[in-house]
């Protein structure tokens, strides 16, 4: 540790560099800690917590609860993208979704975002209420997506990601992981400021398990400063993933508190969002880590 107290290679958050997120007619300033995006899973396959919300009541609840719990923002999404996921139609997603997005904009001021890679879906759920996409293609897979949120004005999470949910964990391989998804985040942005999506208005999201074993989970984990040098905001997306079963050993619904444990390291890295389903556990652990810090 140096004269400050800071671990040498781990930029305090509290001196990190501010970055401001635009959508549509609001935006989003990073702060001394991460704010927290919470997930409203609208699916019966999600990976740890499919089926719970089969109907449009159950989900708009669960989703003011995340809200209540201190949630900043609330992602909502209709298609499971864990590894081996079977795409779901237009017509079933967009059940699934859009009147969820619909009720929830009546209710709630919090920026509401929409989990999908399909163009028309982004549409509906901006006409109901969205303010953001989350694309986990990085807007590559239907290429209408990048109209869509052009001409809405939506903020854009951009991820990274290699294959598709179908083939991403197959046989992952990188030379340098970290370096190869930072090159990989020069030329979207570059591709979507071309396409009159301004980096003002992206989210930067490298991808946690999309085509990465838990090794490179870990290198990237660790190395959130290379992201955030890009000058935008980092949305981490760790929540109950695979990687911290590899880690601990621990089943799907016993990883809570190795999701908490990455949040307060990513905490610790100035990260900007954090995706997580357990919002008030974070949030208290949050609130703890500032508390010790601040003192």
């Amino acid at each position: 540790m140096n004269s400050s107290g800071n671990v040498p290679g781990i930029q305090d958050c509290s001196t990190a560099p501010r970055a401001i997120w635009r959508y549509a007619d609001q935006h989003y300033e990073s702060g001394a800690e991460p704010e927290l995006m919470g997930i409203v899973n609208v699916t019966p396959d999600s990976f740890s917590d499919g089926g719970r919300l089969g109907d449009v009541e159950s989900a708009v609840a669960h989703a003011l609860g995340l809200e209540r719990d201190g949630a900043g923002f609330l992602d909502v999404g209709g298609e499971s993208t864990r590894p081996g996921a079977v795409p779901v139609p237009f017509e079933e997603e967009r059940r699934r979704v859009i009147p969820v997005i619909a009720a929830l904009a009546r209710q709630t001021s919090l920026a509401i975002s929409v989990d999908t890679t399909k163009a028309e879906i982004a549409r509906l759920a901006i006409e109901a209420g969205a303010a953001i996409v989350n694309d986990i293609s990085g807007l590559t897979f239907d290429p209408r997506m990048l109209a869509v949120c052009r001409d809405a004005g939506a903020g854009v999470i951009c991820m990274h990601i290699q294959g598709t949910p179908q083939t991403m964990q197959t046989d992952p391989r990188y030379d340098d992981v970290v370096g190869e998804i930072v090159e990989y985040f020069e030329r979207r942005l570059e591709a979507l400021d071309a396409a009159g999506i301004p980096p003002e208005r992206v989210v930067l999201d490298p991808g946690i398990g999309f085509g990465k074993t838990a090794e490179h989970n870990v290198a990237i984990l660790s190395n959130v400063a290379r992201f955030r040098a890009l000058g935008r905001p980092v949305l981490i997306g760790h929540s109950r993933k695979r990687f911290l079963s590899r880690l601990l050993g621990r089943a799907a619904e016993e990883r809570t508190a190795a999701t908490i444990g990455v949040s307060i390291a990513l905490a610790g890295q100035s990260t900007d969002i954090l995706r997580v389903h357990d919002v008030a556990a974070n949030r208290d652990a949050l609130a703890a880590w500032r508390a010790i810090r601040g003192a």
